[in-house]
This record gives C-alpha cells, structure tokens and sequence, in this order.
C-alpha cells in the first residue's frame, strides 16, 4: 500500500497555458487603467470635499462653539434659502423642516454629513420632478458646492425730523453756528473765544499791552485812555 501511495502521480494540470503577449503593452494598459480610476476617485474627491466644506461653513455659522461636524435646524434652513435649495415653488420653508425633523434621530437637535446628504436626497426629488433621482442629486449638490452664508448688512439708522435739526450744523443759528466750519466740522476754541490777532505791527504793540503789566509811562502810549491820570 505504502508503495502505491508513493508511486501515485499528480494530475495532470488541464489549463490552457496562456497566450504569449507583449509586456510593454501590458504595462501600458496597466498604466492607463491605473491613471482612469485614480482621476476618477480624484474627481469624486473634490465633489465630496467641496460638498464638505460647505457643511461645515454653515454648521459653524453663529456659533463660535461649534465644530463642524454637525448642523442644528436653524443653520439647515439657512442653507437652504442661501443656496437657492427653497424656490417657493416646488421646495417651501415647511418642505425644509420636515425633512430635517424626518432625518434627525428623534432625541436629536443635530444631523451629521451623511444624515446632511439623506436630508438633499430627499428634497433632490421634489426641487428637480423633471430629472432622474441620480441627476437631481446631482444638481442639488452644484446649488451648495463653494458657498458661504449670507451675512445680512448692518441696520442703518433711520434719522427723524427732529434729530435732523438737532445734528445738522447748516441749520445752526446764532453763536451755535459760528462753532463750526461751513463743511459742519468744529473749530475748536476759535468758535468758543474771540482770539486775537497778533500778526503785524499794532497787533503785536496791542497783544503786548494787554499781557505785559508795566510802569504807567510805559505802557501808556495813547494818551487818551480811561487809565490816563
């Protein structure tokens, strides 16, 4: 027994042996299809990481506490209206807050990314009746993709009639009016004090009487003022 167990042979491999072929084009075609996948996972990429980043510029919007990483419902409407997801017309505020209340966890305020995309997947199919639920996704993400939250501008101020009067300096009147120049801006002590001019010789005599004190026969020099003996 020992020695038909030794002498039993392999079978006999029945594969074809393969066809020779050339390895410079093997390579090649390796190559090629190695590039083909690798900028079609790089596209993919970029579709998802600018997807991402506005999730996340709107997840932190008004809040300096918050990570990014998920979105409360009052940041989800505002992406919605921002980036024209909400029309009005086949997508409406309560459409919004419906799906957002549907893909949340019920003891949830928040949704993650991939709760996010759910939640644009749902609304794709009544923003876009006319495209298939592939292409309304699709088209959903290019309304998002590169936006930033609209920040509203400041509130101007709304100026009474009585306020006006009370800031306008062209209807000053009196000293009040002299206070400032003709462009509304003050003149500081020169429209408060009659300042004196001292340039040339008389300015400089009479500047020099009224705040010098000397001897009465110096600094009379008219003869004829009320000081005069």
């Amino acid at each position: 027994m020992a020695d038909s167990k030794g002498k039993m042979t392999k079978p006999a491999n029945k594969t074809p042996p393969k066809s020779p072929s050339d390895p410079a084009k093997d390579r090649a075609a390796k190559r090629l299809s190695c590039d083909s996948n690798s900028s079609h996972e790089g596209a993919m990429a970029g579709e998802i990481s600018a997807l991402e980043e506005a999730f996340r510029k709107f997840a932190i919007h008004g809040d300096t506490r918050a990570t990014g990483k998920e979105m409360h419902g009052k940041n989800w409407s505002k992406l919605c209206k921002d980036c024209h997801v909400i029309d009005g017309k086949n997508v409406t505020i309560t459409d919004v807050d419906i799906v957002f209340s549907k893909i949340k966890g019920k003891s949830s305020r928040t949704i993650t990314f991939e709760q996010f995309k759910e939640a644009l997947q749902e609304l794709s199919k009544k923003r876009f009746k006319d495209k298939s639920d592939e292409e309304a996704v699709q088209e959903i993400y290019k309304l998002i993709e590169g936006k930033t939250p609209i920040i509203s501008g400041v509130t101007k101020a709304v100026s009474s009639p009585t306020v006006s009067r009370l800031t306008d300096t062209s209807k000053f009147t009196g000293s009040h009016k002299e206070r400032f120049d003709p462009s509304g801006k003050g003149k500081g002590k020169a429209g408060r004090e009659d300042l004196v001019d001292a340039s040339g010789y008389l300015g400089i005599l009479i500047y020099e009487i009224q705040n010098i004190t000397l001897p009465f026969s110096d600094a009379c020099v008219c003869g004829a003022c009320a000081c005069h003996p």
